[in-house]
């Protein structure tokens, strides 16, 4: 069984934190949903990002997503992969300098790292990216090309994938996100006749 973390926090977008959790226990996962400070059974408040004709999106309350590890309890070397949603929660957990230290230490053994939308602020600030092409929410990717990686412009429901690193603009590229992602860790789904 693969153990997957899931690195969430308030205001992470709804969608980008519920999703992946629920496709990843789907497929048989042990998946670990963590945000900083906080313990398994606290919750994080998420938010609804949608796009309704304005300059950026708008935001709506989402749900308490239920957490259902401690964050002090997590060491990169115990999981095969890492998920980091996006929203508004990316730019302060990045802050945080385990979970620089979680990035890195994937980063370091190649193991797959799946971000999405302002979740790869974490990925920028880790120094992870240089020399990789990456996609993210637009106004992320001057952070992206300060830290040494390269933009890629892709639609929202499509992704980018190089080397251990699989990333998409929005939630609308989750099936296409989940799916490279539980590729690069060696899981092939069929269907059954």
């Amino acid at each position: 069984m693969r153990k997957i973390l899931l690195l969430t926090g308030d205001f992470a977008e709804d969608y980008e934190t519920m999703v992946p959790f629920q496709m990843l226990l789907m497929l048989g996962m042990e998946v670990h949903a963590v945000c900083p400070d906080k313990k398994a059974g606290q919750t994080v408040k998420t938010a609804i990002h949608d796009f309704e004709g304005d300059q950026t999106y708008t935001e709506k309350p989402g749900h308490n997503f239920a957490l259902n590890y401690d964050f002090d309890q997590v060491d990169a070397k115990d999981y095969d992969g890492i998920v980091i949603a996006g929203g508004r929660a990316p730019e302060y957990l990045r802050l945080n300098a385990k979970i620089i230290d979680i990035v890195k230490a994937f980063e370091e053994e190649k193991k797959p790292i799946a971000a999405v939308c302002h979740g790869i602020q974490i990925l920028t600030a880790a120094f992870v990216v240089q020399g990789k092409k990456l996609t993210c929410y637009p106004a992320v990717a001057p952070e992206v090309t300060l830290a040494g990686g390269e933009y890629i412009d892709v639609p929202a429901d499509d992704v980018v994938v190089d080397q251990n690193l699989v990333t998409s603009p929005a939630w609308p590229g989750h099936p296409k996100f989940i799916r490279e992602f539980i590729e690069m860790l060696g899981i092939t789904v069929i269907e059954k006749n």
